[in-house]
């Protein structure tokens, strides 16, 4: 019985997801076939207009670039606090920070959103000023003086987003190291920071990635936070510091109540694009955590 009701389970998980590509591409192609512009390279997004003109250059580029910044900030910091709980910090100081990351992962997008409007945004200025002394020769963080309303202010949102997330699923990994391999490695005279480079995080690395991955769906496809901190524009800019941007999310959930029917076949379409983009990271992480049989054991 339990053999069936978990392939059935599986089958329903993978009829659900069939269906979902059906009706998103779907609709897709009637709003792909009726664009004036190029789908994949236009900077517009005029879909209501007769006849539609839109693109999602802008929107791929926004969505890859602010969840890649949120992965750069987030997961070196996730592992270090990650190892601090399960590895450091006394059973006593060790509860409660564990209870309060475990709390912050489940405070709602649009509170997130709320804060970084109206606190983050107005004290980034000065932090963006000091990047554009010592780096704005580059022209990738160089800034103009306008509201910190960019790609890198959604990054750091993200980022302080799924920090929880990853914090969470890689303690329980680390946790799950036998203990024999750590009491091993201390008995042949290894130090403690030892111990953790040679047991504990060769053995949770594919855990680590699984949930890296899973803090990374959350920033692919994160909508009310992106949308109250990024002032949005068809444009890119050559500085991840400048305002203006989008992301498939934002757009979606700032177009969608003004949209004609056409405009809301195209944003299916963008739609379909970031359900591709979704399924080709978690293809892409299951192929790295395939690759490194040796930690198999580690797998969820």
């Amino acid at each position: 019985m339990f053999s069936g009701l978990a392939r059935g389970s599986g089958i329903v998980l993978l009829l659900v997801m069939a269906a979902i590509a059906v009706f998103l591409t779907t609709r897709a192609v009637i709003a792909i076939s009726r664009d004036e512009g190029n789908f994949l390279t236009t900077f517009e997004w005029d879909a209501n207009a007769d006849p539609p003109v839109f693109g999602i250059a802008v929107l791929l580029f926004g969505t890859v670039v602010s969840s890649v910044i949120a992965m750069a900030l987030a997961m070196p910091v996730a592992v270090g606090i990650a190892l601090f709980i399960s590895h450091y910090a006394p059973r006593r100081l060790a509860t409660p920070i564990g209870y309060l990351v475990d709390l912050l992962a489940a405070v709602p997008s649009i509170v997130y959103g709320l804060w970084g409007a109206l606190y983050l945004v107005p004290r980034l200025t000065g932090f963006y000023e000091w990047l554009d002394h010592l780096f704005g020769w580059t022209g990738v963080l160089s800034y103009d003086g306008t509201p910190a309303r960019s790609l890198m202010t959604a990054g750091i949102l993200l980022a302080i987003m799924i920090l929880p997330i990853i914090t969470s699923v890689t303690r329980e990994i680390f946790r799950q190291t036998p203990r024999a391999h750590q009491e091993a490695a201390l008995a042949l005279g290894a130090t403690r920071w030892e111990v953790i480079t040679t047991t504990v995080l060769p053995f949770g690395r594919s855990g680590v990635v699984s949930a890296t991955m899973l803090g990374l769906g959350r920033a692919l496809g994160e909508t009310m936070a992106v949308a109250t901190v990024l002032s949005p524009s068809f444009l890119i800019n050559a500085s991840l510091l400048e305002s203006g941007g989008g992301t498939f999310a934002q757009n979606i959930a700032s177009q969608f109540k003004e949209a004609t029917s056409m405009g809301r076949d195209a944003l299916i379409a963008s739609g379909l694009v970031l359900f591709l983009l979704t399924l080709l990271v978690n293809g892409l992480a299951r192929l790295i955590i395939a690759r490194r049989r040796e930690y198999a054991g580690t797998v969820v």
